[in-house]
């Protein structure tokens, strides 16, 4: 009979109150010293620790805590650092650490990225110039800490070094070919073969080995690498037990990843289109070995069937020797707790599971299967998601009805591009290289503690509106002061570009507590999309509107795009996401129409999660791409030849996506740029790209000034490659996350840097 037990990957981070986060700015800001810093960081951990103990959890993860991001943990660990940051014999600071992930002012930060394709942000490792040697080994650490304090023996969570090589960067590029991945391999193997000894040398039993990046692979020749790394890793901790982690998607070269030399392999039984499954019925499962079997979603917040998991748990079981209940992937990617939701109804509130309640669905599972009577649990389920799936909400007709009828009407801009930037250049008047910014402005302490009072009652409707106003004239001053050509409003009524919307339109829930990290301390709330969704009043109008009353430049309208909408909110799982996501463009186009109505020249609708969410493997990208341009045209494509679209993407290689960044048939895109050390623009160099792009000139994720030479130097690489009739001037990203002085102080340089570049221009002419 089969030995059924409960595990977890990797548990959320930032607190149930954020306390973690406010640890991390409060160092950042000198308030507390390292000593407080620690000592409270340490009370965290093991309070996380605790949790997943009392709830039940068979084998708890330890060292998956971060002081910013795991990758970052690694590479630092491993003395994988950039020469540039200095040279190292010990163990970084904590505010050596944080000079690699936020920059200081002699050096840009490391890369970031999007990891894989949701929206948690890792620190890219630069392997150019490093010296590899262990400085630290940080999952012992963990590991003892948690064996002393808790009296467990944990499962220390460590990135794989296949993983890690090919999330990182050698000579400017991503590692890719097998003899790069070789190098790399001779150079940190024997470091994790050290990590791996001293762990099985303490009385380590179990180590989660993550190699993500194998759901990523074709076939067999490409698990050899894999192979090579396990194999010197039994060989320096033979009697070392690993759990092979793979998540996000399913496995390709199943049977050569299960004959890998392992003691367990974690698959994903959620989000790998159920292949996984399919495998296992036609190749079977090697008795020798555990399935760790992640079968509850660990990047959702919807309370699973468990009638459907459990008649899924209960096959697994019979053909396995020994089975693991687990998470899809870790549970940094959801929030928390449901207990701090008060305002959810209960019908969404029984329908909503964050990381402890999806605990206890493991938990239940588990019990289940290994004979527990479960059965009031199981009815309970079964009540809340007939509740949830029978409500008004996911049963509204007129939206229903409009879905239906989409092909009825064909979505295009009433011109061609070139006719139609003869009609804005007309209108707008613009300059050669016009600027401008992205959005957002800084979120000073003022704004939040404003909107925090208004939230709670203290501060009424009118002193609220008149202190956004106050700030966005302020701002609107501060820009035509600096002298840019195009002017933002700032978005000071907005938390998040898209948690915003998520309050404005039908069908979506604002969580009240469901904070997720992005990146280091930065949390976001995304909404939960459990209706349909409809447009019942105007989002964006009035706050546009006054803001271009109060300036004779043209001001950006600012939306968000219904596939990043979809791509950053926990979305709906009982329908198609093609449908939810044209439900969001049927809404933003009526947003849109009003905008242009009320005098709104240049309207954005930002689209930064377009490449972030591709699908891992190649052969579903089609029809992810085909479903974005479809209902991007939906939301933009009603507007006159006049009014010009612009749209905003960030992170992202754009070589194989040029074709449907064009289809978007949007009027400018902007992009990031600075991170990537400018080399993103080569993904234009070859491309017949005819419409206008907004080079990232400098990077807004680190608040480190940038110089008036460097961002000359940024535009002036662009332009080798893009005809300065098309050249827009312009931040990576929103600035909401900076201060008032850098903001200031780099938009001012961004603009001398402009004109300096322009007069060459006029000169060469």
């Amino acid at each position: 009979m089969s030995i059924v037990k409960s595990s977890n990957l990797g548990y959320p981070r930032l607190g149930e109150q954020r306390e973690w986060k406010k640890l991390l700015e409060s160092f950042w800001k000198e308030e507390i010293d390292i000593s407080t810093f620690e000592k409270t960081a340490k009370i965290l951990r093991l309070n996380n620790l605790k949790k997943q103990i009392d709830a039940g959890i068979d084998i708890v993860p330890v060292a998956d805590n971060s002081n910013y991001d795991h990758v970052l943990d690694t590479t630092t660990a491993f003395n994988l650092i950039p020469t540039r940051f200095g040279n190292y014999d010990r163990p970084l600071t904590l505010n050596e650490y944080y000079d690699i992930a936020r920059g200081n002012k002699d050096n840009v930060a490391a890369d970031m990225t999007k990891w894989f394709n949701i929206n948690y942000h890792y620190t890219v490792p630069e392997f150019d110039q490093t010296t590899p040697r262990l400085l630290e080994n940080r999952w012992l650490k963990y590991w003892q800490e948690a064996h002393d304090e808790l009296g467990i023996n944990g499962k220390p969570v460590i990135v794989g070094p296949v993983t890690l090589i090919k999330l990182g960067k050698l000579n400017g590029d991503y590692v890719s070919n097998e003899t790069d991945i070789n190098v790399l391999l001779d150079a940190i193997l024997p470091l994790y073969q050290q990590v791996f000894k001293e762990l099985q040398q303490a009385g380590v039993n179990w180590v989660q080995l993550d190699e993500p990046t194998l759901v990523k692979v074709e076939d067999e020749t490409d698990v050899v690498p894999y192979r090579r790394a396990i194999e010197a890793l039994k060989e320096a901790a033979p009697t070392l037990n690993i759990e092979l982690q793979t998540y996000f998607d399913s496995i390709d070269p199943y049977q050569a990843v299960t004959e890998l030399p392992v003691q367990a392999i974690g698959l994903d039984f959620v989000h790998g289109h159920g292949e996984n499954l399919a495998h296992i019925r036609e190749f079977g499962f090697p008795k020798d070995k555990i399935l760790a079997a992640g079968v509850i979603d660990g990047h959702n917040v919807w309370t699973a069937d468990l009638s459907k998991k459990l008649a899924l748990v209960r096959e697994l079981k019979n053909v396995v020797s020994e089975l693991w209940l687990q998470p899809s992937n870790t549970l940094l990617h959801v929030p928390i707790t449901t207990k701090y939701e008060t305002a959810a109804g209960s019908e969404l509130l029984g329908g909503l599971a964050f990381a402890d309640e999806k605990l206890q669905e493991i938990v239940t599972l588990t019990q289940t299967l290994n004979g527990q009577d479960t059965h009031v649990i199981l009815a309970k389920n079964e009540t809340a998601l007939k509740a949830l799936n029978e409500s008004k909400a996911r049963n509204n007709t007129s939206v229903q009805t409009a879905i239906k009828h989409l092909n009825d009407t064909i979505f295009e801009r009433q011109s061609k591009y070139a006719d139609r930037a003869v009609a804005q250049q007309n209108r707008l008047q613009l300059p050669k290289l016009p600027t401008t910014t992205i959005g957002s402005f800084p979120q000073s302490s003022e704004v939040r503690s404003k909107r925090a009072a208004w939230r709670k009652g203290r501060l009424s409707d009118e002193a609220y509106q008149t202190f956004i106003e106050s700030e966005t004239k302020r701002w609107l001053k501060i820009q035509e002061d600096i002298g840019l050509d195009v002017l933002v409003h700032g978005e000071f009524e907005r938390t998040d570009m898209v948690e915003y919307f998520g309050q404005k339109l039908d069908g979506f829930y604002a969580t009240q507590n469901g904070w997720v990290q992005s990146y280091g301390s930065r949390g976001v709330r995304p909404p939960v999309i459990f209706g349909d969704v409809d447009y019942t009043e105007p989002i964006t109008v009035a706050a546009s509107q006054f803001a271009q009353s109060q300036t004779k430049k043209i001001v950006k309208g600012m939306l968000t795009a219904p596939l990043t909408i979809i791509n950053w909110s926990f979305v709906r799982d009982d329908i198609h996401r093609a449908d939810v996501q044209n439900q969001i463009a049927l809404a933003l186009r009526q947003e849109v129409l009003n905008l242009e109505r009320a005098g709104i020249k240049i309207i954005q609708v930002d689209e930064p999660a377009l490449r972030e969410g591709l699908p891992l493997k190649e052969r579903h990208w089609q029809n992810y791409l085909d479903e974005a341009v479809y209902s991007f045209k939906i939301t933009t494509s009603g507007v006159g030849d006049e009014t010009q679209i612009h749209t905003h993407m960030c992170y992202s290689d754009f070589e194989d996506i040029i074709d449907t960044i064009s289809a978007l048939d949007a009027d400018v895109i902007s992009i990031e740029t600075s991170r990537s050390h400018g080399e993103i623009i080569s993904a234009f160099e070859d491309a017949d790209y005819d419409k206008q792009i907004g080079l990232g000139v400098y990077d807004i994720h680190s608040p480190r000034i940038p110089t008036v030479n460097e961002i000359a130097d940024n535009i002036r690489r662009g332009l080798k490659v893009i005809d300065e009739k098309q050249f827009w001037v312009n931040p990576d990203c929103g600035l909401k996350t900076r201060t008032e002085d850098q903001t200031k102080t780099a938009l001012t340089n961004l603009e001398k840097a402009r004109n300096i570049v322009l007069e060459e221009l006029t000169a060469e002419a």
